[in-house]
């Protein structure tokens, strides 16, 4: 007789980045370097509080004057704070606070999965790992096409297109807004303006996470093709993150825009949106959305926070041209956008470059640019050389 109800659950593997954070701990050596976990680092190694969010946060412990339940929607301040910034003031967009960007891409998935079932989601390969794993549980089917070559480094917009080609009326496309997650490729704005096209002329509803706004070219330019797509489609959900561009990882800040055309339409939207959300967990935390609002609602403090963010933004570029003019083989990571990128380096040369030089990153070769530092940029480069020329490793 089994002894427990949970008898026939089969173990599950650790999660791949996860193990990467133990292992890491748990090696000895002190120059060991970190290039996993994709959270923002400045030259030192630590992922600061920003002063910003410091300032917004006494400001809360002095004048919050409740921790009453919010409603499904989450703060209603921060839903309006956010929608105009990304936006504009003028914008007729649904918005409802979620538990980080995660939170808004499964509410999406859900959505869409109560509008039609077994919906088709077109999906550039690779992507971030958890997206296929967000739609697989929402029950939509996954259609992959090659957005970046690994090997030469290069990204097929054309691929994207012939799949748009292939898509029919409702599906569905998901698109990394800006500092693509894992490759760092993005599309020019002229590239948009096609997929835009595209989109429209075939009814496809775009799906887009921007996870990193203000980690790329610059605040509005990372927002630029979304708006595109946005305008041309006239429909779209669109999965926002405040967890990287105001470093709140750990307080789970995000938002679900919705767009559409119709008023009628967008009440429906709006309605199960909130239903879902009720369903999913009830209302999101308020912290975090309450630390931004306070920084969005404030000219100083905004200003504040936008130049932090522009000073993490220049580090992460300025270790992306360092790395680029330090080996050949690297030198397209100065022309990507972001914390990731894909550095052309097989499973077994990951491993080794873990096992022989403590150089620590994902097995796909996903790095963190901003795990560099001036400091260990020649130790990684020197690990490379020495790899290249073992025999052994292909």
């Amino acid at each position: 007789m089994e002894t427990s109800f949970f008898s026939h659950l089969a173990p599950q593997p650790p999660d791949p980045l996860l193990k990467l954070i133990g292992d890491f701990a748990a090696d000895p050596r002190k120059e060991k370097v970190d290039l996993g976990v994709g959270v923002y680092r400045a030259a030192d190694g630590t992922t600061p509080v920003l002063a910003a969010v410091k300032e917004a946060e006494k400001r809360l412990l002095a004048e919050q004057k409740s921790k009453s339940y919010l409603g499904p929607e989450g703060n209603i301040g921060f839903n309006r704070a956010l929608k105009e910034l990304v936006f504009g003031a003028q914008s007729d967009a649904v918005c409802i606070q979620t538990p980080g960007g995660t939170g808004a891409l499964r509410l999406a998935m859900d959505v869409i999965a109560r509008t039609k079932a077994n919906t088709r989601v077109w999906v550039g390969a690779p992507t971030w790992p958890n997206h296929l794993a967000l739609l697989g549980a929402a029950g939509l089917e996954i259609v992959e096409y090659r957005h970046f070559d690994q090997k030469t480094q290069t990204l097929h917009f054309e691929e994207a297109l012939a799949a748009l080609a292939k898509a029919k009326p409702g599906d569905v496309v998901l698109l990394h807004g800006c500092c693509h997650n894992p490759t760092g490729a993005d599309f020019s704005l002229a590239q948009w303006s096609s997929l835009a096209e595209a989109m429209a002329s075939r009814a496809l509803l775009p799906l887009i996470d921007l996870a990193y706004q203000g980690f790329g070219e610059s605040f509005e330019t990372d927002v630029a093709g979304a708006r595109q797509v946005i305008e041309r489609c006239g429909e779209a959900l669109l999965a926002y993150s405040c967890d990287k561009n105001f470093a709140l990882y750990r307080e789970r800040v995000g938002a679900l825009f919705a767009f559409t055309r119709e008023g009628r339409v967008r009440d429906a939207v709006l309605s199960n949106i909130l239903s879902c959300a009720r369903s999913n967990w009830s209302m999101p935390p308020d912290h975090g959305g309450a630390i931004v609002r306070t920084i969005l609602e404030d000219p100083a403090l905004t200003r504040a926070w936008r130049g932090e963010l522009d000073a993490m933004h220049d580090r992460i570029a300025s270790m992306r041209r360092a790395l680029a003019g330090a080996h050949p083989d690297f030198a397209p990571v100065a022309g990507q956008k972001g914390l990731f990128s894909l550095l052309p380096v097989a499973p077994a040369q990951v491993d080794r470059l873990k096992e022989k030089f403590g150089i620590f990153m994902p097995r796909s070769g996903r790095i963190n640019v901003a795990g560099l530092t001036d400091a260990n940029i020649p130790r990684l480069v020197d690990a490379w050389r020495a790899l290249k020329a073992e025999a052994d490793i292909v």
